[in-house]
């Protein structure tokens, strides 16, 4: 007779908030499909943002109905982090896209940086979970890769908001979104420097 301990670590790791960020997984391939081949660019963008409203649905879920799982806290993370650098990534051969290679420098060498220093603290029972910062940065770089997206179209490249084109918009959002990144792997880096003098 199996225990009720094996049979219902599947079932909570099968709950709907995880299958949602599977779901978003599986949804950053069909994007950065459309970006590769360079045709499809507002629907891009407007996949990129079905995939965020997805994150933001699959938390609210966890939370409210306290499905929260170790495979999901490791899973939502990364799931944010690779389709985000993602699209970085594959804007970078397009010089429309503003995208720089010292932006995906900036993103990606943040984001192995703070989560291989999480992955370090937490093995050592230390609460490392995203703060504020985090998840400004997050904001912002979710911002600016849609507007990045949005101008790889021309029709939309010629915009203006009030005196501003969405070009300049564009690459405003991406520097500042440079900016705070790079800010808040400092604000981790502190923490986590604090964090290893109380753990001796």
């Amino acid at each position: 007779m199996t225990s009720p301990t094996m049979t219902s670590v599947p079932e909570r790791n099968l709950n709907l908030p995880n299958i949602i960020t599977f779901a978003r997984l599986a949804l950053s391939f069909v994007l950065f499909g459309m970006m590769s081949a360079g045709v499809g660019w507002v629907w891009s963008a407007g996949l990129f943002v079905f995939a965020v409203l997805t994150d933001i649905l699959d938390g609210y879920i966890a939370r409210k109905y306290q499905l929260i799982t170790q495979l999901g806290r490791i899973m939502d993370p990364f799931v944010d982090k690779f389709i985000t650098s993602g699209v970085f990534i594959f804007l970078l051969p397009y010089r429309e896209s503003g995208v720089t290679a010292w932006m995906v420098i900036a993103v990606l060498g943040r984001e192995m940086l703070v989560t291989s220093l999480r992955g370090f603290l937490e093995q050592r029972g230390a609460d490392f979970s995203a703060s504020a910062v985090g998840k400004l940065k997050m904001f912002l770089q979710c911002v600016a890769a849609t507007i990045a997206l949005l101008t790889m179209d021309d029709a939309i490249r010629t915009w203006m908001i009030g005196p501003m084109s969405i070009v300049l918009l564009r690459d405003l959002s991406l520097w500042g979104m440079v900016l705070v990144t790079l800010w808040s792997g400092v604000i981790y880096v502190q923490r986590g420097v604090t964090i290893l003098r109380t753990l001796g």
